[in-house]
């Protein structure tokens, strides 16, 4: 499975890249709006930090204005994915930007027909929002398990980039599903790490060491 880091903090992105962490990035407008600063000059540090697949987001609600804001949006780098609302102009302008060679990232998906049709149009990655729909009440994985037995159905290359990733048990739910991809913010990364019982056996260790008086150097 893929880990994006789905964040337009530098440092953060650093911290998890500097691991082997991060195989690409995604961000929105809202991320953009929290790093305080331009998107182009964002978006170029962080692909220039990070090889993989960086995801950059139109804003233009019509597919003339999407395909225009994308096409921009390719020349910061050569890892750039343009990434698109999954409406009927987002898939129109995701078929115009993948024919002419671009990763399109179809985004805002609640659906496995949507999905669908996104595959249709040539789309390098969807993605479905796993927290949103838990939010309302319905269980985002069984999208997930949805999507991903129709795409192996149908032998569809668009990958599954599992987003609105809320905890670890996201994560591991969608890597056992079969997620391509997964994009959470770094926090909810960094607690995979984390166990009661790691805690636990390290606080027994730490005073049982000291009892013995030893150092190792």
């Amino acid at each position: 499975m893929k880990f994006f880091v789905d964040t337009a903090d530098i440092a953060a992105i650093r911290e998890l890249n500097d691991l082997g962490m991060v195989d690409g990035v995604t961000t929105n407008p809202s991320l953009i709006l929290k790093a305080g600063r331009n998107i182009a000059e964002v978006t170029r540090e962080i692909c220039e930090l990070v090889p993989g697949p960086v995801s950059a987001e139109v804003v233009a609600a019509d597919a003339e204005g999407m395909i225009r804001e994308g096409k921009h949006l390719a020349k910061i780098a050569g890892n750039i994915t343009v990434k698109v609302p999954l409406t009927w102009d987002g898939l129109k302008a995701c078929r115009a930007l993948s024919d002419e060679g671009h990763m399109v990232n179809v985004t805002l998906c609640f659906s496995a027909a949507q999905a669908i049709l996104a595959a249709k149009a040539g789309a390098t990655f969807i993605s479905p929002f796993i927290g949103r729909l838990d939010d309302i009440h319905l269980d985002g994985m069984d999208l997930i398990a949805d999507i991903r037995e129709i795409y192996d159905n149908y032998g569809f290359e668009t990958q599954i980039l599992a987003a609105s990733i809320r905890t670890v048990n996201h994560i591991v739910d969608a890597a056992k599903i079969g997620a391509d991809v997964i994009t959470a913010p770094p926090s909810v990364i960094k607690s995979m790490a984390n166990h009661v019982l790691t805690d636990k056996g390290l606080a027994q260790f730490d005073a049982d060491w000291k009892q013995t008086g030893q150092k190792i150097v």
